[in-house]
């Protein structure tokens, strides 16, 4: 191989001067978990009715669509987050279910890992179990995603063998983190990992005024642990004082930039939008579109961050789309979004206040409460009161609560878990055309390491012998929807 003089000269200059031979880079990866097609559409929908903009409205997301990605797994063509996630960390493809492990259940590394030891910050900004499936693929080796015991122990870097591959993690799922000695613990055992994080030199944040006082320059490791179990849906920030996705993904860029303004690297950040997913396992139009205003109001957060920071890309993309939404029904040409202007409280908590309460209680808070206030409806029906005071178990009740609403706005959903459709493909930043067009998820995943300039297969050596069963293991109970449904 042949080189110039003048290359030669500056590698020269480069090695002697202590100056990087590689541009520093940010990479922000950002996943709307559950977000597809016609939830982009439903929540713009929404956006330029209530606020009376033009036709041609444009949100956040629609500005930077460049492509689409497949999403399916290994073993089958609808996905759940674990394996939809392992593609973007790993760049390859897994079975249903599994965190940093092949097809074969071997484990294998990711780019987050190959990032943090090169030298890159690293962190997860999530509303979900900071354990769940889609932050614990890039940092995690599990065969089952039900394995959180393991699964923080992990990601908190307390497993020798994996090393800790993470300088920032927000969210949820404290409960994961809590010996199961304590009210509300989640674990399959007594460990306290969060004091033993401390012992290890994390900084630990468990409410809104932590939140606020962590400095850009809080010495990392640094945490945050907002709700014992998922972090609130944003329609329900009334009754619950946390850090909202935006808040923590800008505290986040604000404290990663400033770990790595005199170093050689940057960082690696991936933000979810955890529950969207959510919603659309229960779905629940009114708090779907909520969510999905709030990862677009994160979206601009960080294209802010990469105008003044054009050394930044990001990427958003969806692991699947869930609940099979569709716009239209029973041969009616319309779609109503405004129907879920008045909603005021997720379905998800209406209905967990109706089967907490006595059943003398049930009726006066149906027709009191549920509809007319948390759903807003102001033409609530015997037939549609009965429907929901029927409700014997949650999901009688989710059921009952989203067709009161889905009929008067015209939709419908055709599943309570993920289906098996593309999802759109977003980006912004330098060098992004690259993945412009139709992809394989694997391919995303690849052009993420690529474009870390990382070696994700030299970790893979490294974690060839670690333990990645967990006995006996417990799954967090609030990431699912029914025992038969995972709820991601």
């Amino acid at each position: 191989m042949r080189y110039s003089i003048v290359s030669l000269v500056l590698a020269a200059v480069s090695t002697v001067s202590g100056l990087p031979n590689h541009p520093k880079k940010n990479l922000i990866m950002m996943v709307s978990d559950g977000f597809g097609p016609a939830s982009e559409v439903a929540a713009r929908a929404y956006i330029q009715q209530s606020q009376k903009y033009p036709e041609d409205y444009m949100t956040n997301l629609d500005k930077l669509l460049i492509g689409s990605s497949r999403t399916r797994s290994s073993d089958s063509f609808v996905t759940d987050s674990a394996a939809g996630a392992v593609v973007f960390a790993s760049g390859v493809k897994t079975y249903n279910n599994a965190l940093g492990v092949d097809r074969n259940g071997v484990p294998v590394g990711t780019n987050m890992e190959a990032a943090h030891r090169l030298g890159y910050k690293t962190g997860v900004v999530v509303k979900s179990y900071i354990t769940d499936a889609t932050p614990a693929a890039f940092a995690s080796h599990v065969l089952e995603r039900d394995m959180n015991s393991l699964i923080a122990e992990q990601m908190a870097g307390l497993i020798p063998e994996v090393g800790r591959n993470l300088d920032l993690m927000f969210g949820g799922g404290k409960c994961t983190f809590m010996s199961n000695s304590t009210k509300g613990s989640c674990r399959a055992d007594n460990r306290d990992i969060i004091s033993e994080m401390k012992a290890a030199g994390w900084t630990t944040t468990e409410n809104r005024d932590e939140f606020n006082k962590i400095p850009a320059n809080v010495k990392l490791p640094v945490s945050g642990m907002y709700a014992i179990k998922n972090v609130p849906y944003a329609i329900d920030y009334p009754i619950n004082d946390v850090p909202s996705l935006p808040e923590m993904a800008k505290k986040a860029l604000d404290i990663l930039s400033e770990a790595t303004k005199n170093s050689e690297y940057g960082f690696y950040v991936m933000i979810e939008g955890s529950r969207i997913d959510h919603a659309g396992h229960d779905n629940d139009l009114g708090t779907h579109i909520r969510e999905i205003i709030e990862y677009y109001e994160t979206i601009k957060v960080v294209s802010e961050f990469i105008d003044a920071n054009p050394n930044t890309v990001m990427i958003s993309t969806s692991d699947h789309e869930t609940g099979g939404l569709t716009l239209g029904r029973d041969n009616k040409y319309v779609f109503r979004p405004l129907v879920y202007a008045n909603q005021t409280m997720s379905i998800d908590i209406s209905c967990a206040g109706l089967l907490e309460r006595p059943l003398k209680d049930r009726g006066a808070y149906v027709t009191e409460k549920m509809l007319p206030v948390h759903l807003g409806m102001s033409n609530v029906t015997e037939a549609i009161a009965s429907k929901v005071l029927a409700s014997k178990i949650r999901a009688d009740c989710l059921l009952a609560m989203s067709d009161a609403l889905n009929r008067d706005s015209n939709i419908n959903w055709s599943s309570l878990g993920h289906s098996g459709v593309d999802v759109n493909l977003y980006a912004k930043g330098a060098t992004t055309e690259q993945l412009a067009g139709n992809h394989e998820n694997t391919d995303i995943g690849k052009w993420l390491t690529k474009y870390l300039d990382v070696d994700v297969n030299a970790v893979t050596k490294e974690l060839a012998k670690i333990n990645v069963n967990q006995y006996p293991y417990t799954r967090a109970p609030s990431t699912y929807v029914f025992d038969y449904i995972s709820h991601d």
